[in-house]
This record gives structure tokens, sequence and C-alpha cells, in this order.
């Protein structure tokens, strides 16, 4: 939702005023928009624009290197005529005018009623239109303009900024439309400032496939799918309506497997998560033969605040391509030639982290081994079977991840065990490996407490000790409770891991002294640290991120101190087995 707004009729005059004090040092605000400060040369004017709402499109593309100016309409809503006048003839250097849009029927009617208006006046102006969304129409001429836009302006941008003539700046727009496809999947819909409700829903746990940039929902609903799927339609679909070569326009060099690409957030899909889906489009362009050029991952032309993604693909020629890496300056989009030739790749030989070879363990290592992984297996379960809860409890004053990062710890922690194969390892080295990786993958403060205490039991537990008995037991669990006390600094109280952890580890040694055996002991024990974690609900945080919302965290139990009662609960029952 836009929460930030004074009148919603105002949204867009308002925030344009802030943006262009933001960036006086390139552009200036004039009457429909912002023009670039002028270099040295006049050079010809491209003037891009649409409505607000797609930032960093359309104003956050002026400067040099890119457009010269940019329209800003209200809210996905074509400027007026007037408004184009106004901003081109500011932009406007006595060597003529390009308007570029996407192809939408306001923006045709009014930036064509101003280029008649510039051309009346003597300016020589030319349109070139972006037409690069293949989901909206089999024929090119009747496709919208979606993140297409920020490729054919690009190119337009640079060739003006190389000081080239209308006409070529104009055909070289017009080449990178032709070799540019577009398409996108919605999340969520937008909301407009002042409204309570989007303009379009998604079926719960679906997307609106082939999305438009104004709001519009997708022209076909369907199930969500892992990025790896999602990857796969997107690629497909581009690869489908794929730009043939003709003799009026033919590649040049290597150009026809080279291609510039961009996944493109709408708003509110997450830089990581569009990481995680450039993963998997690349190797799908390596097996249909593109090899992608400086690819850009990222928002660049959104929709407030929908949810969604998109790929765009640009067919590059040598001269497509020289436009494309070009240098650019604008408030929301730089570029610059960086020394390459000056970097060196790191040594895979510096990166060796190998460590000594595991030492020989003795009979009774070897036979305890087995059932330590047979534990960490059923850790494992516990923490998958409570992840969601476990988040829950966490959120309420905290920032929802224990759950999420407990799972990554554990499963990281079996992913080492099963590394080591069946080659003969001791208790200790199992559970050194195992803390290890949990550190690694889980990160965040349980991750590295749980992977210091699992080293730490370890290296008490060794690998060749003749006799592995209860008073083992209790050395292991001790050296796992000092060094996530000394780690954490957390003491009894602070509403944390520990104060379940201490209770349970007086109880167990309590328990071996009194006879009861470690098996029985422990079950015991693990009864007192489900008790103690429940008792955090009354306590009022005093470490980690809680501890600002402290009373909210009043009458809910620690995640931390839980997750630890569920797993010595899980392992006491196996232990019973």
């Amino acid at each position: 939702m836009t929460t930030l707004y004074n009148d919603p009729a105002e949204f867009a005059e308002d925030q344009l005023l802030g943006f262009a004090d933001l960036y006086a040092d390139r552009l200036r605000a004039v009457p429909g928009g912002v023009v670039a400060h002028r270099g040295p040369e006049p050079i010809v004017a491209v003037v891009v624009g649409g409505g607000s709402g797609h930032y960093p499109a359309f104003a956050g593309l002026v400067g040099p290197g890119f457009a010269s100016g940019a329209v800003v309409g209200n809210i996905f809503t074509s400027p007026s005529a007037a408004q184009v006048y106004s901003v081109a003839k500011a932009a406007d250097q006595g060597r003529g005018v390009i308007l570029t849009f996407g192809n939408y029927a306001g923006d045709v009617m009014n930036f064509g009623i101003a280029a008649e208006r510039l051309r009346r006046e003597g300016i020589d102006t030319r349109v070139v239109l972006v037409t690069d969304d293949v989901a909206s129409s089999p024929v090119e001429e009747q496709r919208r303009g979606i993140a297409g836009d920020f490729t054919v302006f690009k190119a337009l941008g640079a060739a003006a900024a190389a000081g080239a003539g209308i006409d070529e700046v104009e055909r070289i727009g017009r080449a990178a439309n032709a070799a540019t496809r577009s398409f996108g999947v919605a999340f969520s819909g937008c909301t407009m400032p002042g409204a309570t409700e989007p303009l379009f829903t998604v079926p719960h746990r679906h997307m609106g496939v082939g999305l438009g940039i104004h709001g519009e929902p997708g022209i076909r609903d369907e199930p969500l799918m892992p990025a790896r799927d999602l990857a796969r339609l997107l690629v497909d679909g581009i690869l489908s309506a794929r730009p043939e070569p003709s003799d009026a326009a033919p590649t040049r060099g290597t150009g026809a497997s080279r291609v510039a690409a961009i996944v493109n957030g709408l708003g509110t899909t997450k830089y990581e998560e569009l990481f995680l889906l450039w993963n998997e489009i690349r190797p799908l362009l390596d097996a249909a033969g593109l090899t992608p050029v400086e690819p850009e991952v990222g928002e660049l032309v959104t929709s407030l605040d929908m949810g969604g993604c998109s790929l765009t693909l640009m067919w590059l020629d040598e001269e497509l391509e020289t436009t494309w890496r070009a240098d650019a300056y604008a408030p929301g989009y730089r570029k610059q030639a960086a020394p390459l030739s000056e970097l060196r790749p790191v040594d895979p030989g510096a990166l060796d982290t190998a460590e000594a070879a595991a030492p020989e363990p003795s009979a009774a290592g070897a036979g305890l081994a087995p059932l330590v992984i047979a534990g960490l297996r059923e850790l494992q379960r516990t923490l998958h079977e409570n992840e969601a809860e476990l988040g829950r409890i966490d959120a309420v004053a905290g920032d929802g991840d224990h759950g999420r990062g407990m799972v990554k710890g554990i499963d990281g922690a079996i992913r080492a065990v099963d590394a080591l194969g069946d080659a003969g390892f001791g208790p200790g080295w199992v559970l050194r490996s195992a803390g290890r990786a949990w550190a690694a993958d889980a990160g965040g403060t349980s991750g590295v407490l749980w992977g210091a205490g699992l080293e730490a039991a370890g290296d008490a537990l060794t690998d060749t000790r003749e006799r592995y008995d209860a008073d083992a037991v209790s050395e292991a669990v001790g050296a796992f409770v000092d060094a996530i006390l000394e780690l954490g600094r957390a003491e009894i109280g602070d509403k944390t891991l520990v104060d379940a952890m201490v209770p349970f580890r007086d109880a167990l040694n309590a328990g071996i002294e009194a006879g009861s055996g470690a098996a029985r002991a422990w079950a015991a024990a693990a009864e007192v640290a489900t008790d103690a974690a429940r008792e955090t609900a009354a306590l009022t945080p005093k470490k980690g991120r809680a501890r600002p919302l402290a009373e909210k965290s009043v009458g809910t139990p620690d995640a931390g101190a839980t997750s630890f009662g569920l797993m010595v609960t899980a392992l006491g029952a196996l232990a019973a087995r």
C-alpha cells in the first residue's frame, strides 16, 4: 500500500518536487517533468515519459548518457500534450527531439499531439514507440511497452550522448525496440495513493501471467511455481517470440547470440528473490545459445507496490551492444566502464580451508558415532515439524526467522554429516563437523550459538575414549552450555535459550549424580527444560532483537528456549526407544 502522501490527487507533483531537489546536480524541474543539465556540446534530446509510479522510470533515467528529459504524468496516467510539449521544448538543444514511451493509447495521442506542435515550430521531432510485451499481443505493433522501455531508452540515450544525428539516433532506437522482448508475472496488485484496496487481486497462491505496468492484472492466472519453473516460463515465453534477423536489420559480428538481459522487480518483490530467479534463468539462456552481456537485476520499471517480476532480453548486434554498455549517470541508474583488465580472479587455492585429517576413532567412538548421527536426524525432523510455530513465536517481538534459521542450521549439519560418508569417524568429529556447518548455513545469533555449542560438545566428547558413559554425556552437555554462555553473554532471566538450557544442564547432572543413568536423567531434564521454556512467557527480554519490544513479548515464550525444549525432548524420546 502507498502509505505516504498528503493529497492523493497531488501525489505525482509532490514527489517530483522532492526528487528534483535531491538530484539538482544533474537535472532541474520544468512544467510537466524534468530535464537534464546540458553538456559542452549540443545533442539530440531524448525525452522519455509516461505516468508516475514506475520509478526509476521515467524521471530516474534522466542524466548524462541516458535521457535528456522525462515527462511525468499522474499515477499510471499519460501526461498531457501540454506537459510533453513543455519538457521537450526545454530539453531541445537545437539538434531535434526524440519522444519515446510505451505503446499505450493515451501516451500515443498526447505525445503525438505534442510532436506535431513541436514540428510546426520548426523543431525536428521523431517518435519511437516501445512494444516489447510479448504477452499482450502476437502482433509486434500492437504490443504494450513494459520493462523493455529501459533497453530502448538506454540505446537512444547512448547514441545521442555519442553525438549521433537525429536520423541515426532514431534508427538505433527503432532497432533496439525491434530486438527487445519482455514477459512478466504479477503476484499481487498495487494500491493507488489514498486507496484502501489494490487495483486488482491475484487468487491465493496464484500469479497473474502477462502483467502490465499500469496496475493491470495478468492475462491469465496460474498457480504459483518454484523459481526454476518460473524461470522456464519467462524464458520460453520470450524465446517463442524471439526476433528474426532480416535483410533490413541484419545482425553484425557475433551479435546474434548475445543479449542484454534484465530481471525486473515491479515494486515489492525483493532483490534477493530476483537474484535467485536470475540464478535459474542464466543456465536456460546458456542452453538456448544466448550469452548475457552485463545483465541487470533489480527495480528498473516498477508499478508502485505491485508484487511481480519480468524478464527482458534485447538481442545485440555490435551497435546495440555498444549502446548497452555505454556509461550513464542518472538518479536511478549508473553505469561506468570498469577497468576489468586490471582485475584478477581470486586464486582458488587461497580459498582452501581443508583441515587436518580426522583422528582414528576408538572402537567405542566408532560405535557411538552412528547414534550421534541418528540424534542429529531426529533434531532435523523435530525442527522441520515445528518450523512454522517457532517462526510465529519469534515474530511476536522479533523478526520471525527463528524457525527458518534453525531448520537451515540443522539441514546444513546433516549435509555435512552425510558428506563424511562411511569412512569411520568418531562422535567428536561428527559433532564438530555438524557445528561448523550449522553456524555457516544458519547465520544469525542462534546459528553462531548452536554451531559453537556443538563444536564444544564434540571437543569434550572426543573420538578416542575407551568408554562413553553418563559422565561423558555430562561433560559434553557442560561444554555445550559453557560455549553458549561465554559467546552469548546471556543470563537466567534474560528470556533467551539460556533460560531452558541451564536448568536442563543442572537437572541432567543432578540425575546422573543420583545414579539415574544417562537416558533417564536426560528425559527428566528435558521435562525441566520444557517447563522452563514455557515459563519464559512471563519474562521481558533483555537481549537480542526482542529487547526494544519487551512489553509486547510478555505472554509469549522465548523462541530459542522453546526450540531447545523441543529438541532435548526429542533426543530423550529417541534414547528411550
